[in-house]
């Protein structure tokens, strides 16, 4: 009986790997839709609480899921303007920089030239040919990436539709699981949604709130240190937080480079890089740990294979949506039997897992008993 049992969970969990190989493949032919409905159902959720706010006004719930919508247009709207506007405003004395740029390019040519006899015309030759790979693959990069400006501005019109019509019919689509999942007991599956809706609400909050926290002192910094434009540069490496792990760190880049451009010494150029360093430092131990926490229990090693994964299937989507998602699967697998062992692998580590004499207490609690060792 006992090694049916066996057979039994061991066809049960390689048929759930099985599926969920499946599924990873259907989702990646089905990209094309499925990231705008990743991304509208990320905001709709993170649109509820905003809607649910309008119908306590007697506002009925078209109207209030339509008014969220365009709220969440307009924010966005304005941020990208902001961006927008502050590259143009940038852009426009593009010619100083660059000559700005070129004297320092030379600079570093005679100091290669004279340090290692590598002649300036290899130099430059090198950097061309460079340039002209980086150019001629950009393209290749960004339609990657972005896809086509029609897939664009496809996306544009469907995210706002697909948001709208998940805040209208949320009841509706709520019990369509109910229906799915008949089998099971309907208050797991209401329990079950409530708890994905409560942590990709808490990891959205904590996210935005996080980003706030960072835009600030990365401008703040940029201040003291008098580089131009401080509050773009602040708030534009704040967003590509949206980018875990990776998100300031390229974010220093771009203010670094400008502070090389437009100061008369090199040293603020590694001020920049040093106090983006030390954002993201605090980001990642204090900042996140205690504002998204354990809402959002995945260990880091998960989170990195997430993100390989999530680019892997979506590109640059793939990267923002791998960690909601990756949070979303644990709460599925922890509440599927054959399931729980990978929702414990996603999940952080207990205290007694990282303390010094954690095989001990690994084998005591799992009540094995060590044979003892012969010391000859």
């Amino acid at each position: 009986m006992i090694r049916i049992s066996d057979n039994s969970q061991s066809i049960n969990r390689a048929a759930s790997l099985l599926s969920l190989v499946l599924i990873i493949a259907i989702l990646y032919s089905l990209q094309s839709v499925l990231v705008p409905l990743l991304f509208s159902i990320l905001l709709a959720i993170s649109l509820f609480p905003v809607t649910r706010f309008l119908e306590k006004y007697k506002l009925n719930r078209a109207t209030a899921s339509l008014l969220s919508v365009i709220f969440a247009i307009v924010l966005i709207g304005t941020l990208i303007w902001f961006i927008v506007h502050q590259v143009i405003v940038i852009g426009a004395n593009g010619s100083d920089m660059q000559v700005r740029f070129m004297h320092i390019l030379e600079t570093i040519q005679k100091w290669v030239t004279m340090r290692f006899g590598i002649e300036e015309g290899e130099i430059t030759k090198q950097i061309t040919g460079f340039s002209n790979r980086v150019v001629s693959n950009a393209g290749v990069i960004l339609s990657t990436t972005f896809g086509s400006v029609g897939g664009i501005l496809a996306g544009v019109v469907i995210v706002p539709l697909f948001t709208f019509f998940l805040l209208y019919y949320r009841d509706f689509f709520r019990e369509f699981f109910f229906h799915a999942f008949a089998s099971a007991s309907k208050e797991m599956v209401s329990e079950v949604l409530d708890k994905i809706y409560y942590v990709v609400q808490s990891y959205l909050v904590g996210l935005v709130t996080v980003m706030g926290i960072v835009a600030v002192l990365n401008t703040v910094g940029l201040l003291v240190m008098g580089i131009p434009y401080a509050w773009f540069f602040g708030i534009f490496a704040s967003l590509l937080m949206l980018l875990p792990y990776i998100g300031i760190a390229i974010g220093s880049i771009l203010p670094a480079l400008f502070a090389l451009a437009t100061k008369d010494s090199a040293w603020y150029a590694v001020g920049v890089v040093v106090w983006f360093q030390i954002v993201q430092f605090l980001e990642g131990n204090f900042l996140t740990p205690n504002i998204v926490g354990g809402k959002v229990s995945i260990n880091p090693l998960m989170a990195l294979v997430s993100l390989l994964l999530g680019g892997m299937l979506f590109g640059l989507a793939g990267l923002i949506l791998a960690i909601p998602i990756t949070a979303v699967l644990k709460v599925v697998f922890d509440a599927i039997p054959s399931m729980k062992a990978y929702g414990f692998l996603i999940g952080e580590p207990e205290k007694y897992h990282l303390k010094r004499y954690s095989g001990k207490i690994l084998m005591k609690r799992w009540k094995i008993n060590q044979a003892p060792t012969n010391p000859e």
